[in-house]
């Protein structure tokens, strides 16, 4: 059931609102992907987090991440 689809492997991206939005799919052949992987944008903008807190006080971390506007839910790994 589904969609046929030839064993493959493929990476999309859109622009969302907050950046770029990337799919990655990886296909054994089935109907149902082996492996899926999705990268939202607010996972790259916590990754600069490090970079942006430097010489700050850990007190000016909640700030920063606040400015950051993250939504903790779609970077959950």
């Amino acid at each position: 059931q589904g969609y046929a689809v030839p064993k493959s492997e493929t990476y999309s991206v859109v622009e969302a609102p907050k950046g770029e939005f990337g799919v990655y799919l990886v296909s054994d052949g089935s109907s149902k992907p082996y492996r899926c992987r999705i990268k939202a944008p607010g996972f790259l903008h916590l990754q600069g987090l490090d970079f942006m807190s430097k010489n700050h006080m850990i007190a000016d971390v909640v700030t920063i991440i606040g400015t950051l506007d993250i939504v903790f839910g779609e970077v959950d790994r």
